[in-house]
This record gives C-alpha cells, sequence and structure tokens, in this order.
C-alpha cells in the first residue's frame, strides 16, 4: 500500500538493523505497524521479536483516548532506561505523533524521530538521520497518494487487514480522528482488489476492510462505493469471509444492507458505533442521527439479514449527560441486545469542541455508569450464549486455545470467540464446531469430523 522509494546512501544505512514496533490502538493501527514494518524490512532492516535486541524502536500510538496517550509515555520511561544501556533509536509514529510534533521531541528529548500517518514512506530515510539529528516528519497528502506493494509483512497468516480509506470529515464532538488522521481520503479500487487478490493466492481465507468511516468509500476515479467493492470482492476466488470497518450510522445505506443480505461471502455481522442511546446527547456529540435513526437501521438489518450479529462502541460520562440520558443507553442496550459492546469512560482530546465544554459528570460516576453499563452487556452476552448451546457453526481456526491442551480457538461468522478440542491441527483451516458450554465472553465447543 505504500510507497517503497529507490534507497538513497542514507536509506543504506537500514541494512541488518533489528526494528521492533509497538502497537497501541485499533486494527487501523495495527494494519499502519504492519506497513511501518513492510517498508522496514525492504529496507534491509530486520524485524526482532523483543524490544531489548533492538537496534531501533517505535511505538506506533493512538491518540483516540487519553488513556492510549498515558500507555505511550509510560513506555516511553521505559526506552528511556533502555537507552542509557545501549545505542538506540526511538522513533514515535502514528496519531500522537501527528497530534504533537516536535511537542515530543521537547519533553522526550532522548526520541530521536516523530513520523504522522502520511510519512511511513520515508522511514528508511528518516531514521539514519535520527542518528545525527532529531526528525519531525508530519507533513499531510490530501489525496490517496499511496502506492501498492505486497506487504512484506503481517502479523496473521490467515485474516488480512486492507485499507480502503483514511481520515474522517464527520467531526464527532469527542473526536481526534479528524485532527490527527485527516480528512477523508479513498484508496483506488483497483488498488484494494490487486491486493485482495494477492493475500488470497498466498492462502488468506479472510480479508478485514478497514477505514475511519467506511460507508462513505467513493473510489476517487470510477466514484464506486463500498456495496460496489464488496460485490467486487465476493466473486475473488480464495476469500471466504469478508469484513468492513468501522461504519458510521449517519452514511448506513439500504445499499449496504442489501449486500450483507445478498453476497454470500460478505459476513453477517456489523460494527455500527451507537455511542450514546440519548438524542440530547447524541446531537451533541454532532453524531448526525438519532436514536430512532438508529433503530431504524437496526430494524432494516434483522429484516433483510435476520441472522445478522450486532456489536457497537458507546461512551459513558460525556459533558451534559444526565442519569436520564444515560438509562435511555442502558434501555437501548437492552433494546438491541447487541452480541459485543467496546464501552468507554469519555474523556477529553484536544482540539476538539467537547474538550471545551464543562465537564458535567465526576470521574467515580463515570466508573460508576461504565460497570453498570458492562454488567447489563454481560448478563445479555450470556443470555444470547446459552442460546447457542448445542448448536452447529463454521469456525476459523486462528491458533491453539490458552484453555489447555488439544484447544484450539477461533472466530464464528459472527465474530464471537469460540474454544474447541479438536483432535488435529486445523490452524488456518474453517472447522464446524458443536458448542458445547459457554461463559459471556467466548464459547466452547468440540471439532466435528476433526
Amino acid at each position: 500500500m505504500l510507497l517503497y522509494s529507490r534507497l538513497t546512501q542514507n536509506e543504506k544505512n537500514m541494512k541488518g538493523k533489528k526494528f521492533y514496533i509497538h502497537t497501541f490502538g485499533c486494527q487501523m493501527n495495527e494494519n499502519d505497524s504492519e506497513h511501518i514494518a513492510s517498508i522496514l524490512i525492504a529496507a534491509g532492516a530486520v524485524p526482532s521479536g523483543e524490544m531489548e535486541e533492538a537496534e531501533i524502536v517505535i511505538i506506533n500510538t493512538c491518540a483516540v483516548r487519553e488513556k492510549s496517550e498515558e500507555k505511550v509515555f509510560s513506555l516511553l520511561g521505559r526506552l528511556q532506561g533502555l537507552k542509557r544501556k545501549k545505542k538506540l533509536t526511538v522513533g514515535i509514529t502514528g496519531c500522537v505523533a501527528q497530534l504533537y510534533g516536535s511537542q515530543l521531541v521537547e519533553k522526550k528529548p532522548f526520541v530521536d524521530f516523530v513520523a504522522g500517518p502520511d510519512c511511513y514512506q520515508n522511514l528508511p530515510s528518516l531514521i539514519p538521520l535520527s542518528q545525527q539529528q532529531k526528525v519531525i516528519s508530519t507533513e499531510w497528502n490530501k489525496n490517496w497518494s499511496k502506492e501498492y506493494h505486497p506487504l512484506k509483512f503481517r502479523q496473521s497468516k490467515i485474516s488480512a487487514y486492507v485499507t480502503i480509506m483514511e481520515g474522517c470529515n464527520n467531526f464527532c464532538s469527542y473526536c481526534i480522528v479528524p485532527f490527527t488522521r485527516g480528512r477523508e481520503k479513498y484508496r483506488p479500487f483497483e488498488d484494494i482488489l490487486t491486493e485482495i487478490k494477492d493475500v488470497a493466492q498466498r492462502g488468506y481465507k479472510e480479508v478485514i476492510l478497514l477505514g475511519q468511516n467506511v460507508n462513505s468509500y467513493l473510489d476517487p476515479r470510477s466514484g464506486k462505493g463500498l456495496p460496489q467493492l464488496l460485490r467486487e470482492i465476493n466473486s475473488i476466488e480464495g476469500i471466504e469471509w469478508i469484513r468492513f470497518l468501522t461504519s458510521h450510522p449517519k452514511n448506513f445505506t439500504e445499499e449496504i444492507a442489501k449486500v450483507i443480505a445478498e453476497e454470500e461471502k460478505v459476513c453477517r455481522q456489523l460494527h455500527l458505533p451507537l455511542q450514546s442511546g440519548s438524542n440530547s446527547v447524541l446531537k451533541n456529540m454532532n453524531r448526525g442521527y438519532t436514536r430512532e435513526d438508529y433503530l431504524k437501521i437496526v430494524s432494516l438489518l434483522r429484516e433483510m439479514v435476520p441472522e445478522i450479529s450486532l456489536s457497537t462502541d458507546i461512551i459513558v460520562g460525556f459533558p451534559g449527560e444526565t442519569d436520564e440520558d444515560f438509562q435511555e443507553t442502558l434501555s437501548l442496550v437492552e433494546e438491541i441486545r447487541f452480541s459485543n459492546i467496546f464501552s468507554f469512560r469519555y474523556s477529553p482530546r484536544p482540539l476538539t469542541s467537547a474538550s471545551k465544554r464543562k465537564e458535567t459528570v465526576s470521574l467515580p460516576e463515570k466508573r460508576r455508569r461504565l460497570i453498570e453499563l458492562q454488567d447489563l452487556q454481560k448478563r445479555i452476552q450470556l443470555e444470547l450464549h446459552n442460546g447457542l448451546i448445542g448448536k452447529k457453526m463454521k469456525v476459523l481456526c486462528s491458533g491453539k486455545s490458552k484453555k489447555g491442551d488439544g484447544m484450539y480457538s477461533g472466530r464464528n461468522e459472527s465474530y464471537q470467540v469460540i474454544n474447541f478440542v479438536s483432535r488435529k491441527d486445523v490452524i488456518g483451516e474453517f472447522v464446524e464446531v458443536k458448542i458445547t458450554s459457554c461463559g459471556p465472553y467466548s464459547l466452547n465447543g468440540e471439532a466435528l469430523n476433526p
């Protein structure tokens, strides 16, 4: 996906260097780290499995939540101690790098280079320079400018991340993404298909399309949207499951629901961030939809795709959120019965309009609300899981389970975790599993015809 430029004399200094990447954040960040690793490998560097053995350590960062930022600075403290003991080049990439730029080097003088999300292709030349001087690279590209090259490094051998767009135009009042990833820009349709055909030929069974707002995807050349892209991918031989995230409810259309219903390989599973069940909070968040709009989408999906599994994101304690507002969120979670939620306490992010609002919910109250929400979801998940005992389902095995010898782990079409017994190694394969028991966070079973 990223451009590998011809090696300069500076870049030749990368050959044989051991590097280690520590990633914070979501699947987009994980995929960015795969691209960074691929670029460094193409320049002759060598990945290291241990931070202590590396000559170059890169922290790929996330700035969506305050806690993610705190983890970055905690790790930097550890690296400062490591750098006192050995020759080491330390770099920060990703959203925190883009947000703070030169301030990071001023605050942490042992940091050698800082590179934002649009500057990764320059790393082979930036890193050698940083050994002589501090390097800050946070330039933006307004349009998609990254040429496709097959990745030399992927974390998984089974499921491949494929970026289709970056950035966001929505400016939700709490969200820092438009300031760290920029405005929306879309990857060319044919580049996406080329990458997916490549991973299919290499034996990948599943692709996960990534973007901050995949529903708004438009091919910059033809104007084709996400529905057309999904239909094209569905015809690629070798790929058996297709997922996409993250979807913004404001941009969700009936045509997307129709594709999920009609195309065999598109998983009957959708992550659709709700954030709040209260109309007043949604308005203050600048989400662009109401509680009723969200329920209409859920109703449409369940009418067209009765077996669909839904997951979501929820923020508690947003400025101005009353207890009545929070109860509306709980009631909506109870009504929809998500298969999974990702829930967080609100934390103000720099540059966002919500950060200028007065905090009206205390930290203890945020914690209480989060626990109440999570307890409700735990009960719902356990009830949903109990209803699956005795069912048979298709599972893509990703590896051995930590539950015990002879056990493997994977996910079903609904993206639920399944731990199961198998008499043979089935890693990387689709397996039919009968569910025998469950907990609130995973299902247990046994492989049929192992």
